[in-house]
């Protein structure tokens, strides 16, 4: 099981915050730092200072950090055109010297969209344009060097595009999907994707989707042992009940219902959890730090938690 750190930096960080914790990830062992992308705070945070740029934040990262996996969990496919988010996910990869994972969506938070006068189409088109840019995105990495890639799409046409600048990875950078849904996600993740990912499910769900995709991956052919399979899970970790407490307040939150509905308790709890996950499939976990002031958290996951699991 790898266990990886999942931040959502529209609830109020800086990029110095996050390059902070990034690197106390990196430090203590963690596999990888992934961040949200999105432009606007959610429920009663006040989002100050204010966004950062997903991508822009990365890019940095990928300068300051040395080994930590760097992604998204999910870029919104609604706030990027396909041909230049492909470059920009191409020179990230290459700035961290081939360490980039690319997890995109539909985008769902339709306030923000609003906020920012981003387009905010209905679901199903949504779905539409998300698939699209599967096909672009991928089809201008994996053209071969001297060839050029067309598309005539919908939504997106490219007509002779010389394809460049390749990734540092080959064929690509790991492509990441996710979602409950029941017919559509689990075919573009058959299709598509390289992991697939359910972000705050129960176990029980967890297994459901996860048949989902492997049935839609025997329709097409593919094996899917070729996929990754993982959660996310908001974490709470305390050496004591009040040391679970005071995290749990701090990111307002009752450490009952974490205990329930994320990964919440004494890290005996905790690698226990994992082990249900682990149990029907899952093999890594992102866990959801909210409080990035609190990187004692981290170290107490990476000494306690991460060597049993």
């Amino acid at each position: 099981m790898e266990l990886r750190v999942f931040t959502e930096p529209q609830q109020g960080a800086s990029y110095d915050q996050l390059l902070a914790v990034a690197r106390c990830a990196e430090d203590a062992g963690y596999d990888a730092f992934f961040r949200s992308d999105h432009y606007l705070m959610m429920g009663q945070a006040s989002g100050e200072p204010g966004p950062t740029d997903a991508w822009t934040t990365l890019a940095g990262l990928a300068r300051e950090t040395s080994r930590i996996r760097l992604g998204t969990l999910m870029t919104a496919a609604t706030f990027r055109l396909p041909g230049p988010l492909a470059i920009t996910v191409a020179q990230v990869d290459a700035m961290s010297g081939g360490r980039i994972e690319f997890g995109v969506g539909t985008g769902w938070f339709e306030a923000e969209h609003r906020a920012y006068g981003i387009p905010f189409p209905p679901l199903a088109e949504r779905f539409d344009r998300l698939e699209e840019q599967l096909a672009v995105i991928t089809g201008l990495w994996q053209t071969p060097a001297g060839q050029t890639f067309d598309f005539a799409g919908k939504y997106y046409t490219l007509t002779d595009s010389p394809a460049l600048p390749k990734p540092v990875q080959s064929p690509r950078p790991p492509v990441l999907l996710g979602g409950m849904g029941a017919k559509r996600t689990p075919r573009l993740a058959a299709r598509f994707a390289d992991e697939f990912n359910l972000p705050f499910v129960p176990v029980h769900d967890t297994a459901a989707q996860f048949g989902r995709v492997r049935d839609a991956c025997a329709a097409i052919g593919r094996d899917p042992a070729e996929l990754r399979w993982s959660n996310a899970l908001v974490l709470c970790c305390g050496r004591n009940d009040a040391e679970v407490r005071r995290r749990a307040e701090a990111i307002g939150r009752d450490p009952d219902e974490l205990r329930e509905n994320g990964l919440a308790g004494s890290p005996a709890e905790i690698v226990d959890k994992i082990g249900r996950y682990a149990g029907v499939g899952s093999q890594r976990i992102y866990l959801q730090t909210l409080d990035l002031a609190d990187l004692d958290h981290l170290e107490l996951v990476a000494a306690e938690v991460m060597p049993q699991v």
